[in-house]
């Protein structure tokens, strides 16, 4: 390299490398310095976590896992196991329980010989979900070919035990195979919406499937339903139905006509003042005092009602905090285009508003969810209604955290799922918003 030029000060005559960052700003010890160890206080908390952690966490994996069992036809033949394998007075999980009631949690009393009809109704849910939830169908061949590996897998273990090909023959899977069938050749983002308003029908169909009466399919009464398949006709219904609803109330509750807008706001205010258990039981008992003499009105029909209308007016307030939340000029700028009311509601004014209440409308449909639980005190055996019958049975009697454990679990991988779908919803649409 030339020498620098007298008037230079200085000029570098070699290029170096870059070095290495330090190693405590990298890698694992940096993120344990920034998330566990970033202040005094974090720290003391991080030990006292860690610490609580090493006593229970062993503990419960011991009763939860290694001192478990699986396979027992009472809670006595549980805790004969145990202390055969684990020494005397060791106690564990009786999963027991669950191995041998599954089915009674997952349909409650529902005909075994007719459960094909709730296992294509949730099939259905899914086909009509997943046009609505993603851009394209194609979703589905994952949930079809995951529902057919299952399949397969039980067939294995039926053809294991002499049984045969039961359960690779049921109509479920040729249900599935038709979905995986479709979904490969309709499942294209310029198909969606030929699936979006097939799915319109998908209810209708639902409802003939589960409850019969019609097309030669035999009527199951209401009171054979139960565990989580009620818990998702409940929920998946209120969810369903209170949004357009509670969008319609929300519209009301701001409309400039004085009639529409009392009516809403005196709609909203009463719901939200009475609890939800009161609604079940004026649903359950006083709604038959309005009705005329011999009239039959499903008491699952009456509680869908009720759920959907309460969930309606939280979920008006929460779409009524994003219409505010947008800036007047929106209003404005969609006035100024020539616009009609309707017209700037759907194409400017309703898109943002439903984006800001992500959140929020996420965290009514999970609440509504676990409400579903409510329905127990109406004589509905939904999933915690039947941990009393099961548990009155001489055999499970006095088993209690396996029956609450495991439906405790069930709901959180739902209210998981919707919050995980929340979030991935906020990212997608947040990506919009970069410049």
């Amino acid at each position: 390299m030339a020498a620098a030029p007298p008037h230079v000060a200085y000029v570098a005559e070699r290029f170096y490398d870059d070095e290495a960052p330090p190693p405590s700003t990298v890698g694992f010890t940096a993120w344990l310095r920034e998330n566990l160890f970033s202040s005094p206080l974090n720290s003391a908390l991080t030990v006292i976590s860690v610490t609580l952690l090493a006593l229970y966490l062993p503990g419960l994996f011991q009763w939860a896992v290694t001192h478990s069992v699986w396979n027992a036809s009472s809670l006595r033949e549980c805790r004969a196991i145990m202390d055969a394998s684990f020494g005397e007075g060791v106690r564990g999980a009786c999963w027991a329980v669950i191995n041998e009631r599954f089915m009674q949690l997952i349909y409650g009393f529902y005909p075994s010989a007719l459960r094909w009809r709730p296992n294509i109704a949730f099939v259905l849910l899914l086909i009509a979900m997943i046009p609505v939830l993603f851009e394209t169908m194609r979703s589905l061949l994952w949930i079809a070919g995951g529902g057919l590996a299952i399949k397969a897998a039980t067939t294995v273990v039926s053809l294991a035990q002499g049984d045969g090909f039961g359960p690779l023959q049921s109509p479920t899977t040729y249900f599935m195979v038709g979905a995986l069938v479709l979904a490969y050749f309709f499942g294209g983002r310029e198909h969606r919406r030929k699936w979006l308003i097939l799915s319109a029908l998908f209810p209708v169909i639902a409802y003939f499937l589960l409850w019969g009466g019609a097309f030669g399919l035999d009527r199951v009464p209401s009171s054979r339903f139960g565990g989580f398949l009620l818990t998702m006709i409940i929920g998946v219904t209120g969810i369903a139905a209170s949004l357009p609803i509670g969008i319609a109330l929300a519209l009301g509750r701001r409309s400039d006509m004085v009639f529409i807008r009392s009516i809403s706001v005196m709609f909203i205010e009463f719901i939200r003042g009475v609890p939800l258990i009161t609604l079940l039981f004026v649903a359950s008992t006083l709604l038959n005092y309005f009705l005329p003499p011999g009239t039959e009105f499903d008491l699952i029909l009456r509680v869908l009602i009720m759920v959907t209308l309460f969930a309606s007016a939280y979920m008006a307030e929460v779409v009524r905090g994003g219409l505010a939340a947008l800036p007047k000029g929106q209003y404005e700028a969609a006035d100024a285009m020539g616009l009609t009311y309707w017209q700037s509601m759907r194409l400017i004014i309703l898109p943002q508003a439903l984006k800001i209440s992500i959140p929020g409308i996420v965290n009514t449909f999970i609440g509504l969810f676990k409400d579903t639980t409510l329905v127990a005190v109406i004589g509905l055996l939904d999933p915690l209604g039947l941990t009393n019958p099961i548990r009155a049975d001489s055999n499970w009697n006095g088993i209690v955290w396996e029956l609450y454990g495991f439906i405790g679990f069930v709901f959180f991988l739902f209210c998981w799922g919707m919050s995980q779908y929340s979030m991935f919803l906020e990212r997608k649409l947040r990506a919009g918003d970069r410049r």
